[in-house]
């Protein structure tokens, strides 16, 4: 879905997400969001989808079969010599 339209920010700050919004992202009530501000520009996303992202961020930075677990005690263990 790809949504636009104009909200309003009340006077204590709040922005209502519409409720087709909030369906089409799977946000229920109380759900935490991750914001994120750059350029001035403001987006808001699922902390699944943020989580998600950041999996395959690493996924694309680490070459198959390297864990990085093991590659963080290896680095340990040589500082400590």
């Amino acid at each position: 879905m790809s949504a636009t339209g104009t909200v309003m920010v009340d006077t204590a700050g709040r922005v209502v997400i519409p409720a087709k919004v909030r369906q089409e992202m799977g946000i229920e009530s109380g759900a935490e969001l991750v914001m994120a501000l750059e350029n001035g520009v403001l987006t808001l996303v699922s902390k699944k989808s943020a989580r998600l992202a950041a999996r395959q961020a690493v996924q694309r930075l680490v070459p198959a079969g390297v864990s990085l677990s093991e590659q963080l005690l290896e680095d340990r263990r040589q500082d400590g010599d």
